[in-house]
């Protein structure tokens, strides 16, 4: 499958978007393309409609995903998933989890406050007073965690 952030990204941004992540989920034969997009004021239905609209255009004259599927286009919510390096730069100080795909010092998952970016390729998070540095190309998933 192509990077969908890279087809996705000049369209939603054009149209006064941050794409925040794209994600697809699912089995063999059918499943899920979250989009998720952002702008200083919120994101309303009628925004997550309109650039639907264009994602779709999209998808059909690409045809990047090879099986049945649904799109949905949302905000990120209180539990932003983070997807770029610069999600954790941005959100340094705020709780997070962290589900890696390879295991750091013996763990995968990691619940914490970001501490920022060690360099171009890790992620700090830390936890219980220790500080993990995490390879973000073995970062599985990723999300804010709302407080309050």
């Amino acid at each position: 499958m192509r990077d969908l952030t890279v087809l996705f990204e000049p369209v939603v941004e054009s149209m006064g978007y941050e794409l925040v992540g794209v994600e697809f989920t699912g089995g063999i034969n059918h499943g899920t393309l979250r989009v998720y997009i952002d702008r200083e004021d919120g994101v309303s239905l009628d925004d997550c409609a309109s650039i639907s609209h264009q994602i779709s255009g999209i998808l059909d004259v690409e045809e990047p995903i090879q099986q049945g599927y649904d799109l949905e286009v949302s905000s990120p919510g209180l539990d932003r998933p983070l997807f770029k390096l610069i999600d954790f730069e941005r959100f340094s100080g705020q709780l997070a989890k962290i589900k890696m795909s390879v295991a750091v010092d013996g763990r995968r998952n990691f619940k914490g406050v970001l501490q920022g970016i060690a360099d171009s390729r890790l992620i700090e998070i830390e936890v219980d007073g220790e500080i993990y540095q995490l390879p973000l190309v073995d970062i599985g998933k990723a999300n804010l965690i709302a407080q309050g």
